[in-house]
């Protein structure tokens, strides 16, 4: 992942209900959750939410897919994955241990 993109997954996520969103579709797993479903259980309002998944699905923290009338969203954990890496490897101290594979 190059820095532009770490930047933009960080600027993306570094927002209370972005981070709220993110943990409650990764604790979903990929299965994922519907817009509904997020807006219920957060207490978000739908145009709130709106406004958030796209923020969120524009550094490709989530995807989505259509089932019927719905949309379900997923964390991209592997994105997240690749940022905490990317700072890891630029950001601490040389011998840090990198997270298990």
């Amino acid at each position: 992942m190059n820095e532009d993109a770490t930047m933009f997954a960080l600027s993306a996520i570094a927002h209370r209900s972005r981070l709220a969103i993110f943990k409650a579709l990764a604790a979903a797993g990929p299965r994922g959750l519907s817009a509904g479903e997020i807006s219920g259980q957060l207490k978000i309002v739908p145009s709130s939410l709106s406004f958030h998944l796209k923020e969120m699905s524009r550094a490709a923290l989530l995807s989505a897919r259509r089932e019927g009338t719905y949309i379900y969203y997923s964390a991209e954990e592997e994105v997240m994955a690749e940022v905490i890496d990317f700072l890891i490897d630029n950001c601490l101290a040389e011998g840090m241990p990198r997270r298990p594979e």
